[in-house]
């Protein structure tokens, strides 16, 4: 059996009385494709936050393909192969889509600020970049400046930042925030070109997106897993829906694929 890319083992964190995450367990293996659902307040953030460091548990373990990482700060999980998108965009607006990505990439290296840095090291870091604008189909927004370049050309410069990292996973924070309904089938066509063996777990409110991305989902419902299964499993559950649809409304739980 497959090591997990990506394991919680019992998460436990409060904020006074409140407990945002309540013994949450949960598996990635390799070239999983995972959504993470569930109403607002549901603890989705914290989780989050847990598993790329910026918060730490008070009780449980996470582990990165078998590597206890409970305490180790954020850049240590990023240079481990764990990456985080945010739900809001964090690009430079004034600098271009290659200038972003540069960055990026050299800070990962640890080159960003060796201003002697060999020009054979530069010429690596740019091949990088221009290889992820490639694969994500963005190549012709390479020399635009960010402020130049709509809403959802922007997330998908965020999503080739994370796959220059190099990912072994890929936490993807509502990548579909923000973005026209229209052009939503562009972000998840560069979502479905990412290596088959980064293992993906997408937090979304939208369960057309969630439904033409995951094979699993797991519901989180007060801080706990409420259940995980097939996509079709949980949605249909008949105690699944009653949860979730008393929060965002039957509207966006349609999975008419014909909306996306």
């Amino acid at each position: 059996m497959s090591v997990p890319a990506l394991e919680a083992c019992d998460l436990n964190k409060s904020f006074g009385s409140l407990a945002a995450t309540r013994g949450v367990s949960l598996q990635l293996l390799p070239g999983a494709r995972h959504a993470l659902i569930g109403p607002n307040g549901a603890g989705k953030t914290t989780l989050v936050h847990l598993l790329s460091g910026v918060l730490q548990p008070e009780s449980g373990k996470i582990r990165l393909l078998g590597r206890d990482v409970t305490t180790e700060k954020p850049d240590r999980r990023v240079k481990r192969g764990l990456v985080r998108t945010f739900q809001i965009s964090n690009l430079f607006a004034k600098l271009t889509v290659l200038e972003n990505i540069y960055l990026a990439v050299s800070e990962a290296r640890g080159s960003s600020l060796d201003m002697w840095r060999r020009a054979d090291r530069q010429r690596e870091v740019l091949e990088a970049c221009y290889a992820v604008l490639e694969t994500l189909h963005i190549g012709d927004l390479a020399q635009q400046q960010v402020s130049a370049i709509a809403y959802g050309q922007q997330r998908l410069v965020e999503l080739a930042i994370a796959l220059a990292l190099d990912p072994k996973i890929l936490l993807l924070d509502e990548p579909a925030a923000g973005i026209p309904s229209s052009e939503i089938h562009v972000l998840l066509n560069a979502i479905h070109s990412l290596p088959n063996d980064i293992a993906i777990l997408m937090i979304e409110h939208d369960m057309q997106m969630v439904k033409r991305f995951a094979s699993s989902v797991s519901l989180l419902v007060d801080g706990q897993l409420l259940m995980t299964g097939a996509v079709d499993e949980v949605m249909n559950s008949r105690e699944v829906r009653s949860v979730y649809l008393g929060s965002i409304g039957q509207d966006r739980f349609n999975l008419d694929p014909s909306r996306v």
